[in-house]
């Protein structure tokens, strides 16, 4: 017997133009459930669930794999959660072009090698198999700048102090013409892409991180200043790949405290500094940002945003102690602002992009998640930023 309003798993496969199987699939995969079943076990779908399910399928045409579906909550308040998905699959797609531009090269160069002296140079081969490999690990580097990207947002658009953050660390920075420079964990490039009119010319900087992705986030980031001013190095700032005394300026933003040995950091740091050279780390301190912990404990205290408390490997706190031994001369700057949020949205982004366990307690309870953050932001959510930088002096 047929319910109102719903459709039998055939009349909704054919509708859709999909096999049954199809969403069968999806309803073992928790993408797609049915609104009802019967005592009888027959399924039954409503047009709720045909909006959904052109979703998952445009999502698949996309490129997002099953898993990115299933997470991906997709209603028309969540369009920053679904606006971030579909920025990282751009940059996905923008990368298989590029490499298969250089897979087309290298087939190119190899079935020229092979007409041309008659044999398999194997080594030649071995490069095609590392270059049609490279797809597996673009994800996980591009998912690092996104979420960084998350967390820049919710401070530019919120921010109190009308000097932003990072115009307020490149004039700290005194950059003049001709110096030589060095970025380490360079993020997507923003300390640049917004101070880009004020860079002196002959200057020669070097961003550097650990992320592929990020580079590449930098290098796009950048445009047409990115071949004529910076050079982009992956490279693990635990062991810094320049020569001694090679840079006037090295730059480290909220990086340290994610270094597993700060100490070794710091005499790399040391090392390929010039002497009189200065060298500016930022970090922030224990009341930065306490109120979005507090939030997310109250609306279920097993999350944790953090697995460690950041601030105690490198804060303003014990910077300076974990400073010395390396500098003569360590000065801190503090950067006076805070945040009134008055909008949900950019506020969950940013939950959602921190390294801790959150989204395994809130992705299942979005609707519910968000209906309590909406609650507080009406009423313009406070919160705290305690942030500066050392600046210190070889």
């Amino acid at each position: 017997m047929r319910l109102p309003g719903y459709y039998t798993s055939g009349q909704f496969a054919k509708m859709a133009q999909v096999s049954v199987r199809t969403i069968r699939f999806y309803d073992k995969q928790n993408i797609l459930k049915p609104s009802h079943v019967n005592a009888s076990g027959a399924r039954f779908y409503s047009d709720e669930d045909f909006a959904r399910l052109q979703q998952i399928l445009l999502l698949k045409y996309l490129g997002f794999s099953l898993d990115d579906i299933r997470t991906i909550t997709i209603a028309d308040t969540d369009y920053h959660i679904l606006l971030n998905s579909l920025n990282l699959q751009q940059k996905l797609v923008q990368d298989r072009i590029e490499q298969m531009q250089l897979v087309e090269k290298a087939i190119g160069d190899t079935r020229a090698a092979l007409e041309t002296d008659h044999h398999v140079d194997w080594s030649r081969m071995l490069n095609l198999i590392h270059l049609t490999n490279m797809e597996k690990s673009l994800k996980t580097q591009y998912q690092n700048a996104t979420n960084i990207s998350a967390r820049i947002r919710l401070h530019r658009l919120y921010a109190q102090n009308k000097q932003g953050w990072f115009p307020w660390i490149y004039k700290h920075c005194h950059i003049q013409s001709g110096m030589h420079i060095l970025e380490i964990g360079c993020g997507n490039g923003a300390l640049w892409t917004e101070n880009i009119d004020q860079i002196p010319k002959q200057c020669t900087i070097i961003l550097s991180d650990i992320s592929e992705g990020m580079l590449r986030d930098a290098r796009r980031a950048l445009g047409a200043q990115a071949d004529s001013v910076f050079q982009f190095e992956a490279f693990d700032c635990h062991q810094i790949p320049y020569a001694e005394d090679s840079f006037d300026l090295i730059l480290a933003n909220h990086v340290l405290f994610y270094c597993k040995d700060i100490p070794a950091v710091l005499s790399e740091v040391r090392r390929v500094l010039k002497p009189g050279g200065r060298f500016i780390c930022s970090t922030y301190g224990r009341a930065h940002m306490q109120e979005i912990s507090r939030l997310v404990e109250e609306f279920d205290s097993r999350i944790t945003l953090s697995a460690d408390k950041l601030y105690d490997k490198f804060g303003l706190e014990n910077g300076p102690v974990l400073l010395q031994p390396y500098f003569s001369h360590i000065t801190m700057q503090m950067y006076e602002d805070f945040l009134l949020v008055d909008a949900p949205e950019p506020l969950i982004e940013y939950i959602l992009s921190c390294h801790g366990n959150q989204n395994q307690y809130i992705l299942d309870r979005y609707n519910e998640f968000r209906l309590f953050v909406e609650k507080q932001t009406k009423r313009k959510f406070r919160i705290t930023k305690a942030a500066g930088i050392f600046i210190c002096q070889k």
